[in-house]
């Protein structure tokens, strides 16, 4: 019964129901502050679910304050960990919540936090084992968000890194991990070859270069699906732009003719 409700919840992470997932974090809120002002939360949520989101990843406390129709054709993701950018380690990820509250909030997975190259890197994988310990006892849907941060990593956007990482996730008990990209860009599809579990490209290039165009790039390596935040939130029309990111994950749009992987092989991608 548990391993269904487990795979009943994986489903509802892709509206497609072909395992791609289009995942918007808006757990900004804990770690930099608001993201719009508190009276526009609902509206910005409408948007992203009328734009064809597959799911938002949100704080306990927010995801208490929703209306109850908002997320009728969207997943709900409880994230469970959290710090500030006004710690003395920001890459120090605390749990501040449980799988059994993210039960009782109508949750169809949770996400937990590891830095790995952190100070606090151990503990944050004794975390990491401990939610999917209990993820496996509840028939949740754990998403490992795994980034190497902090004073040990040299380059964060190594494949080989990267796809240490993958492993870390799956091997801790992930099903699914969420992680940079590497550069230059074909080269994730080495992180994805490495990884037994789907791997999701956090982010987008904080340049200004084009949103869409760079997520056709990082879905043509094998990623499963993209977990972009800042760069939608902070859009002139969410909805819009949703819209054309999950045409990119769900229906097969692919790089224009004069766009290639090429474009974004010195872009440092920003983290959602």
């Amino acid at each position: 019964m548990l391993k269904t409700g487990k795979l009943l919840r994986l489903r509802r992470l892709s509206l497609a129901g072909d395992d791609r997932h289009l995942l918007v974090p808006l757990d900004h809120s804990v770690s930099d502050g608001p993201i719009v002002p508190a009276d526009k939360w609902d509206d910005l949520l409408r948007a992203l679910v009328a734009g064809g989101a597959d799911g938002v990843i949100v704080h306990k406390g927010r995801a208490r304050a929703f209306a109850p129709d908002i997320l009728r054709s969207c997943a709900l993701v409880v994230h469970l960990s959290a710090s500030t950018a006004r710690s003395a380690d920001v890459h120090a990820k605390v749990l501040v919540a449980d799988v059994e509250e993210a039960l009782r909030l109508g949750a169809d997975a949770v996400s937990v936090h590891v830095n790995i190259g952190s100070d606090t890197e151990s503990q944050q994988l004794a975390d990491l084992g401990a939610v999917a310990r209990s993820c496996d006892a509840w028939g949740m849907p754990l998403i490992a968000m795994v980034y190497p941060r902090g004073p040990r990593i040299e380059d964060p956007r190594d494949p080989a890194l990267l796809a240490h990482l993958a492993n870390v996730a799956a091997d801790l008990g992930a099903d699914m991990v969420k992680t940079s990209v590497a550069l230059p860009i074909d080269r994730m599809a080495e992180v994805v070859a490495a990884s037994p579990i789907p791997v999701l490209a956090a982010g987008g290039p904080p340049d200004g270069s084009d949103l869409v165009e760079y997520g056709a790039a990082v879905m043509a390596t094998g990623c499963r699906g993209l977990a972009i935040g800042r760069r939608i939130f902070s859009a002139p029309s969410p909805a819009a732009l949703v819209s054309r990111l999950s045409a990119v994950v769900h229906g097969g749009s692919t790089i224009s003719d004069d766009m290639s992987m090429t474009k974004y092989s010195t872009i440092v991608a920003g983290v959602a």
